[in-house]
């Protein structure tokens, strides 16, 4: 133990703690007492005790060792007086490693051997569990948010633009249904990792665009749910280094999360990609995503991801917009197209077929893809026509489209850029 003690110096410690490992002990709990309510009650009131005891007695030399152990040992003080925890307990087959009273006087008894104790990082089979199949999309993002990211309830509300209750009612849902469907806490084996690392993927991926372009709200941007998704991607990074696509999305978030400066105006309107102010991009971003881009775009296990990162750096290489590389990038979308199939990639390629060759072709691209009713709502979608049918010298079949969109979900700032557009056509 560590001699001299200052209260708010261990209150500083707790919550850099609660901070940088909350999520290795609650996942290391989890997967031990397979009940993320249980394995979230004990780690707070195992931050409780070190707050009253640390202030008296000092810190120990390995505080998250402390913390896992008395986090452990409350849990089986509450298993034994709980007769529904307990027959989950003999099920699981699980064995106190301390005896009855532990978590009571551990203060005396925890001393230097847990100095060199080290907490196994279970936090992949994490991910794993609060993304998996069964679960529904917002569910998985709750979860993912809250246990791994660390967010409170009430934060996660705010990013979603609910109420706490509401959000704490689908927590509590996904919790239950992990429970009750025997989702595992375990890490998964290399099998499931292949099988299922796109969807994990995918919900980050969830994360971090509803935080580039909110659907809803006020703000054409959400910083918050972006440095959220990035962090997530680089814990996913961290325990799975050698997955092409795990840094392929890492790359493709840095890289567009780089223009971040630029995208909004000081008033908060959004800014196009044409008008871009490059000089504000953020050159440290740049560079880090440029890396992991060239070095995955080389291995064979590229995917979806690591193409798109690939189209990012395309754009983050050029000095300015007019020097973008739009022939490339259009044979990426053609190879993007293949790889996954969808409306967006569809769309996107269609306004790289503009750019690439011009108006009329990205015109006839974008014409053939509106009988398609995923993208009725999808107001991307509109603004791109509404943009191309403009560059083609048509505004009154621009202002249609721009009205188009504005029917569509969007936040509030997205929405008075396209009344701007519509009164520029109308003067």
């Amino acid at each position: 133990m560590v001699s001299e003690v200052d209260p708010p110096a261990v209150a500083r410690l707790l919550h850099t703690i609660g901070v940088e490992d909350r999520g290795r002990l609650l996942a290391a709990l989890a997967r031990r007492f397979h009940d993320l309510d249980l394995a979230e009650d004990v780690v707070q009131e195992a931050m409780a005790r070190a707050l009253e005891t640390w202030t008296v007695r000092g810190v120990p030399t390995n505080p998250q060792a402390w913390l896992l152990t008395t986090a452990k040992n409350r849990a089986f003080d509450i298993i034994r007086s709980d007769a529904v925890k307990a027959r989950r307990l003999a099920g699981l087959r699980i064995e106190s490693e301390s005896g009855r009273g532990d978590h009571s006087d551990h203060a005396d008894r925890l001393g230097e051997e847990l100095s060199t104790a080290d907490i196994g990082d279970e936090r992949l089979g994490l991910f794993f569990t609060c993304s998996h199949p069964t679960l529904p999309e917002r569910e998985k993002i709750a979860l993912m948010l809250r246990f791994l990211a660390g967010l409170d309830t009430a934060e996660v509300a705010a990013a979603f633009l609910v109420d706490t209750t509401t959000m704490q009612q689908r927590i509590v849902r996904a919790k239950r249904r992990i429970t009750t469907t025997g989702i595992p806490f375990d890490t998964p084996t290399s099998e499931q990792l292949q099988e299922r690392l796109p969807g994990v993927l995918r919900v980050v991926y969830l994360i971090f665009t509803q935080g580039f372009t909110p659907t809803s709200g006020t703000s054409h941007s959400r910083t918050d749910l972006q440095e959220e998704a990035i962090a997530l991607t680089r814990l996913l990074v961290g325990l799975l280094p050698t997955r092409t696509e795990a840094r392929g999305l890492l790359s493709l978030l840095l890289l567009t999360r780089a223009r971040a400066p630029a995208r909004i105006d000081a008033g908060g309107a959004p800014v196009p990609l044409a008008k871009q102010d490059r000089s504000l991009w953020d050159s440290r971003l740049i560079a880090e995503g440029l890396g992991l881009a060239l070095t995955g775009a080389g291995e064979p296990e590229a995917g979806p991801y690591t193409v798109q990162a690939a189209i990012a750096a395309l754009h983050a290489e050029a000095a300015t917009y007019a020097a973008t590389d739009w022939e490339q990038i259009l044979v990426l979308y053609g190879i993007l197209s293949r790889m996954e199939p969808s409306p967006v990639v569809a769309l996107n390629r269609a306004v790289a077929i503009g750019k690439a060759k011009g108006p009329k072709e990205g015109l006839s691209a974008l014409e053939e893809l509106a009988p398609d009713p995923r993208l009725a709502g999808y107001r991307p979608f509109h603004i791109a026509r509404a943009i191309t049918l403009s560059e083609s010298g048509m505004p009154d079949h621009a202002e249609a489209a721009f009205r188009d969109a504005l029917d569509c979900p969007g936040n509030d700032a997205e929405s008075e850029y396209i009344e701007d557009q519509i009164r520029d056509l109308l003067s």
